[in-house]
């Protein structure tokens, strides 16, 4: 299992919580959490797969959702960016869940995301739901973006993937201990290539185990799963199926 190290993150709260340190093709990151990744090296936060407003397009179609899933996810966010102060701000697509969501955005919610991107480098990687990006907010558009040695993108490429940054495939992770299991979310890493949980609230999630990872990892790859205020690192022999 690949060198990893605990650090003390501090919410705007006060409350302390565990990141998990590691090395990803050569340069430190931090797996908060929260589900965000903190790169010191060039000041950024990153986040996947907000899925803003998915409970007002399930609402649209019928399927009434508690519509409360936007508030909290930029609420979870705002506290990250509180306790770190990012020079940049990197959205790894699928921000908002349908090309509509943006317009359904509450007046609050539109303000919030404009105070969070002030006094920062904002960069909003499209995804297969957001494919045009938002419109009317603070930012860049882009497909990829390198920054400090890494690539970030939101949908995992099958190339070699060295220093990769993806999100889009929503890992998850149940781990069985003393015979009983839980299930949370996850960043998956091979030391090369790290695919991010997604951070929204109603985002859901693959078990890491599931075929669409295999061909992404190399050998003795790590689930970071999220816990309690920690990031626990569990080897691959721990992880059971759904």
């Amino acid at each position: 299992m690949m060198a990893t190290s605990s650090v003390l993150t501090r919410g705007a709260s006060g409350h302390l919580g565990a990141g998990l340190c590691l090395e990803l093709a050569g340069v430190e990151v931090v797996c908060l959490p929260g589900g965000g990744l903190w790169l010191a090296s060039a000041g950024a936060m990153v986040v996947a797969d907000l899925h803003l407003e998915k409970g007002s397009s399930y609402a649209w179609r019928g399927q009434m959702l508690p519509p409360y899933d936007t508030h909290d996810t930029l609420g979870r966010l705002a506290v990250d960016i509180a306790a770190f102060s990012p020079r940049r701000l990197i959205f790894l697509g699928d921000s908002f869940h349908d090309a509509a969501a943006e317009a359904r955005l509450t007046q609050t919610h539109r303000e919030l995301i404009v105070a969070l991107s002030a006094n920062r480098e904002v960069i909003w990687i499209t995804g297969n739901h957001d494919r045009d990006g938002p419109k009317g907010l603070p930012g860049d558009r882009l497909a990829t973006l390198t920054l400090g040695g890494l690539r970030f993108v939101h949908e995992p490429t099958g190339a070699d993937g060295l220093g990769e940054v993806a999100g889009h495939l929503h890992p998850c992770a149940r781990v069985r201990a003393r015979g009983a299991s839980t299930r949370r979310r996850c960043f998956v890493t091979d030391g090369r290539r790290m695919i991010l949980p997604a951070f929204g609230a109603f985002a859901g999630g693959l078990n890491v185990l599931d075929p669409a990872f295999a061909s992404l990892l190399g050998d003795r790859p790590l689930a970071c799963v999220l816990g309690q205020g920690k990031v626990h690192p569990i080897g691959w022999k721990s992880l059971t199926p759904d």
